[in-house]
């Protein structure tokens, strides 16, 4: 192949990429760099829990300080709660980095946020709402072990006896059986409460180390939950880069059987993965992190979410990582009442910010940015569209549905407003529109930062 031959499969290489983002699903966040996806149900509602890649990478290594939130009903919009927690909520920690991957989990009405913080062990939040606003309530660390370093990625589960138990660690497995406080546990077993899990290939499978001797292929990001009446633990498998594998075992506590690998290796996929598994709404997903969005920077992960069957006898299947992701919603999106701006499927160029009063909202938009909004069901029909911006420019809305350049509903003019923080609703007439279609918001204007946007309506 010569020169240019190169050249022209690279463009075109690149333009299959984009187009693939444009109109697929994966990553799920396009706003902010997001990894070791924790997905929570609730309600009637997914609550994903995400570490945050900062946009500018500190020492070419993991750049970390809090844990953002996301929400969906239908699994193809999520709606952006922002920074839910971050190492600030610690009064005791002096350190400024290392907000690696939490879990959370509700009981008794309240939620518990594990949060690993590199070099720190693993702490505790609560709320009374799983948005937050989180608290410490121990002013310590919860897990105090000799392997502090390898105290990271905790997964929690509530067994149907009531026993919580607390997973984590790498290169090896621990746990401790939580007290109904879920913020305490009991020390009278293992050492100190610290169980260690027997780390044979049998449990865990087998792979070589960089040294080539043979050993078990976990490696750490544990997901722990139960599904008819078998115990799945779910993990990153077989050193750098990460495989997702997983054992089963008849009990919390085991025996742990090696069952196989869920997701190999591929080349969107980030050096490590870590992976999360719910059942929500009659189907399964699995759910993870990879390089897709920032194009293979490895400090710079997103979140992805593949629809998935399980084998009639419990296992999971090979799944392979698309930039389709979930093509179907399990329910239609109603945009007769009000719909946050920052719920999205897809984004071009767009940011979210938060402010105390207001709550998250859609910011740094310029010129043709848009966002989609999937399987939106105007039933009978819609025939008018209001917005809440707040801007000290101008530029306008385009309405379309089913494609970016698809019939042009109408357009919503956005005159200055008086200041950035100075929100109006402005509504316009529009085409009517009947039955479920994508939607795409597309602003244009003259200039960069052409306004916020909070939420939208039709009516």
């Amino acid at each position: 192949m010569n020169s240019k031959q190169k050249i022209l499969t690279s463009f075109i290489a690149l333009t299959l990429f984009f187009s693939a983002h444009v109109f697929g699903q994966n990553p799920i966040v396009q706003t902010y760099y997001t990894a070791d996806p924790a997905p929570m149900v609730h309600d009637g509602t997914v609550y994903l829990y995400t570490s945050h890649d900062e946009d500018s990478t500190v020492n070419n290594f993991f750049t970390m300080y809090d844990w953002r939130c996301y929400s969906s009903t239908d699994m193809v919009n999520w709606t952006d709660h922002g920074a839910v927690a971050s190492l600030k909520d610690f009064a005791w920690l002096d350190k400024t980095n290392g907000a690696w991957a939490p879990q959370c989990i509700g009981r008794n009405g309240k939620f518990y946020l594990y949060v690993p913080i590199h070099g720190e062990g693993i702490s505790v939040l609560v709320a009374d709402s799983p948005t937050g606003p989180f608290t410490d309530p121990l002013g310590k660390r919860l897990i105090e072990t000799d392997h502090i370093w390898q105290d990271i990625d905790p997964t929690a589960f509530v067994d149907d006896d009531g026993q919580a138990y607390l997973y984590w660690g790498n290169p090896k497995l621990w746990y401790v059986t939580l007290n109904d406080d879920m913020i305490s546990y009991d020390q009278s077993i293992g050492q100190n409460g610290v169980v260690s899990v027997e780390m044979t290939t049998e449990a865990f499978g087998s792979h070589k180390g960089r040294d080539g001797k043979p050993g078990p292929s976990y490696t750490e990001g544990p997901w722990f939950y139960k599904r008819n009446n078998l115990y799945y633990m779910v993990y990153a498998a077989a050193g750098i880069p990460e495989y997702i594998a997983y054992s089963t075992a008849p009990s919390a506590e085991g025996p742990w059987t090696y069952r196989g690998f869920i997701m190999e290796r591929a080349p969107h996929l980030a050096f490590t993965n870590h992976a999360g598994i719910i059942d929500f709404k009659g189907k399964s997903y699995f759910i993870y992190h990879d390089q897709a969005l920032s194009v293979n920077q490895g400090f710079k992960r997103s979140v992805s979410i593949e629809a998935f069957e399980y084998n009639p006898d419990g296992t999971i299947p090979v799944i392979v990582p698309t930039k389709e992701g979930v093509t179907e919603s399990v329910e239609n999106l109603n945009p007769f009442k009000r719909v946050e701006a920052e719920t999205i499927a897809w984004s071009e160029g767009l940011k979210t910010k938060s402010d105390e009063t207001l709550g998250v909202y859609v910011s740094n938009i310029d010129n043709n940015d848009f966002i989609k909004i999937r399987s939106v069901d105007f039933a009978k029909g819609a025939k008018k569209f209001s917005a809440s911006v707040a801007t000290a420019k101008s530029g306008s809305i385009e309405i379309r549905i089913d494609k970016i350049d698809g019939e042009l509903l109408g357009t919503l003019a956005v005159p200055g407003t008086g200041g950035k923080q100075n929100w109006k609703t402005l509504s316009t007439k529009i085409k009517e529109a009947k039955g479920v279609h994508d939607v795409y918001l597309v602003f244009k204007g003259d200039d960069k930062g052409l306004f916020s946007f909070d939420w939208w309506q039709f009516k």
